[in-house]
């Protein structure tokens, strides 16, 4: 300690110094420094108090400032020590006396109450998963149901289209009446917060629209962008201080990895897991590289860590989120110069504006890896990118049980025309070769995808073609939209947005209703069929007497709850199924949106798939 404190005193005798206190929580410390005596005091002692009643002066000075000036231009105060005074008797402490130094963690209770929404996609709700973590970390412990109740109000916000931002709007209005109208909101009783809540936009529109947040009439306290987390504690206290918080700055290298997310839901059976972030792919309608970064992947160990520790707490299953999941790339511990058209290998017709610098563990090896080492456990995976399925993704699917056999495929249009514009880097003709290759090698695969309506120069033969192929194809799940301008992207500055906005609605429902016809077909298929379900709860149209959960596709499968004889117990004693359970149902009828079956026993991954592989099996040799 007394070599540190004399390297401090060295620094400040030079001619100009520059000293950056940063506190980050709220404490109390005491300086007890004891060689020093002039004749007005034998001593001193100083006591730091960061508190909600500290003076106007006392926050100027204590802030995370620096403070620079140079030694001639001091006061001479005779009536007291320099800091230098300070510092170079305190580098001269004996190790007894450095025990005077102390700090008191602070107590009490927490520094105040979140409340949070989120919008937009799986990949939202799992960073606010991540911002609870840090949050926690911080102080702010305490979660409430109701905005009333908070003292920080967090808004997790999309940007994707305009209308998940024009939800956002008016929730900060909301949240901004809390605040300017706090008084009179506890007095009447609709509020219960101790202060007038801080107000934080996260997330992607955050980034976009940061400039104009913050102007909008005091109703936002703090930005903060999807690679900034880490910095909310220091922002929020900024507020405290008469400053707006914002950072929006965009990494190469953040992946939080480190960071155990706080489950939103405690007692959920299943879990997101972001594998990756960011997108290269520079889609012409897309705001995401601009709002989320460059790709950057997670270390393989963090995610099976990660992964091993959601079994632990009895999660059965995972969706490995990424804004392009499937082009993971972990070049952490493995690294090689990357071969163009060898070592990355791409859907075969697809193509990509973004080239690989660097190769090393791709997605097929993380699910490899994850399969293998949690056989009991299902996993998912969302969003993906066509161009990223090369074969030994598409094998690792089939070969493995616990890796559900439901691909999302995004087309966005049905036009080859259309799809050059979108820069997508295929045909149609690709996509439907790369969609017959998937259901020769996982036969019984369901296919989802997503689709814009009216995009930049779509002409009626065009939005023909999309419906034909939304048909051909056969979706068991599509995500469709009306195309709405994005700010950034390349189709807003190279395209007129020219197709009607009345002719987007109608070319939308003319798509959803062919997608109606096709995917009817897709569950009649079920019909016959034994499905292992992973139950989810109680049927909500019947939750007295059904139960409902997840085919390995994703359907949706329900099912009167009585005793069923569990397949891997010691006994022959019969119990209901509960939430967590994989049942073997019986498909009986479609209502082609979902389906209904006979129960038939409680089972194991493993097990269900054992008796499916020797029945197969004893099939072939009959």
């Amino acid at each position: 300690m007394a070599t540190s404190l004399s390297s401090l005193s060295s620094i400040l005798n030079q001619p100009h110094c520059a000293l950056r206190l940063k506190l980050q929580k709220p404490c109390r410390f005491a300086l007890r420094f004891l060689n020093w005596k002039p004749e007005e005091a034998s001593g001193i002692r100083c006591y730091y108090h960061r508190q909600r009643t500290t003076t106007r002066l006392q926050r100027r000075s204590l802030g995370s400032r620096s403070f620079s000036q140079s030694s001639s231009s001091l006061p001479n105060h005779s009536d007291g020590p320099s800091l230098r005074h300070f510092v170079a008797q305190a580098a001269a402490l004996t190790a007894s006396e450095a025990q005077a130094l102390n700090v008191v963690a602070p107590e009490g209770p927490p520094i105040g109450r979140i409340y949070h929404e989120t919008y937009g996609c799986q990949m939202n709700i799992n960073d606010m998963e991540i911002v609870l973590s840090i949050m926690k970390e911080a102080g702010y412990s305490e979660v409430v149901d109701v905005p009333e109740n908070a003292e920080v109000i967090f808004i997790n916000t999309c940007a994707i289209r305009d209308n998940a931002e024009q939800k956002v709007w008016q929730r900060l209005n909301y949240f901004w009446f809390l605040k300017r109208h706090w008084k009179s909101n506890v007095k009447i009783g609709r509020s219960q917060s101790t202060r007038p809540p801080k107000v934080v936009v996260l997330g992607c529109m955050a980034e976009r629209l940061k400039d104009k947040i913050l102007d909008a009439d005091k109703m936002v306290d703090v930005v903060c962008g999807p690679d900034a987390y880490r910095d909310l504690p220091r922002l929020l206290q900024d507020v405290d201080y008469g400053q707006k918080g914002i950072n929006t700055l965009l990494s190469l290298e953040e992946t939080y990895a480190d960071i155990s997310p706080v489950r939103i839901s405690k007692n959920s059976i299943s879990a997101f897991v972001s594998v990756m972030r960011g997108c290269n792919n520079m889609c012409s309608f897309c705001i995401v590289p601009f709002t989320r970064g460059r790709e950057r992947s997670r270390p393989v160990e963090s995610i099976v860590r990660e992964v091993g520790e959601l079994w632990q707490e009895g999660v059965k299953e995972v969706t490995l989120l990424g804004q392009n999941v499937n082009s993971y790339n972990d070049a952490s511990e493995y690294e090689k110069e990357a071969e163009a058209g060898t070592n990355w290998n791409y859907s075969e017709g697809f193509s990509s504006l973004c080239k690989v610098k660097k190769v090393g563990s791709r997605f097929a090896d993380l699910l490899d890896r994850l399969s293998t080492e949690f056989p009991e456990m299902r996993f998912r995976y969302t969003s993906p990118h066509p161009k990223d399925f090369p074969d030994e993704l598409l094998y690792i699917m089939r070969d493995r049980h616990n890796i559900c056999n439901s691909i999302h495929l995004p087309a966005q249009s049905g036009s080859s025309r259309v799809i050059e514009r979108m820069r997508r880097g295929y045909t149609r003709e690709a996509y439907l070769d790369l969609v017959q290759k998937i259901r020769r090698i996982i036969p019984d695969v369901g296919i989802s995808s997503d689709f814009i309506c009216g995009f930049c120069g779509e002409t009626e033969e065009d939005h023909e073609e999309t419906i034909s192929l939304v048909k051909a194809v056969g979706y068991d799940m599509a995500y469709m939209f009306a195309y709405s301008m994005r700010d950034k992207t390349h189709a807003n500055r190279n395209y007129d947005d020219d197709v009607l906005e009345k002719v987007k609605q109608r070319r939308l429902t003319e798509l959803i209703e062919a997608f109606r016809e096709s995917t009817g077909q897709c569950y009649d298929s079920q019909v016959g069929t034994t499905q292992l379900v992973l139950v989810e709860g109680p049927n909500k149209r019947a939750p007295d007497t059904e139960l409902i959960g997840k085919s390995d596709r994703g359907h949706r499968v329900s099912f009167i709850n009585v005793p069923l004889p569990d397949r891997d117990a010691d006994s022959n004693e019969e119990r209901n199924p509960k939430v967590g359970d994989y049942v073997e149902v019986r498909i009986q009828k479609s209502t082609r949106a979902s389906l209904y079956g006979e129960a038939i026993a409680i089972s194991k991954l493993s097990s269900f798939y054992n008796i499916v592989n020797e029945e197969a099996l004893a099939c072939a040799s009959s």
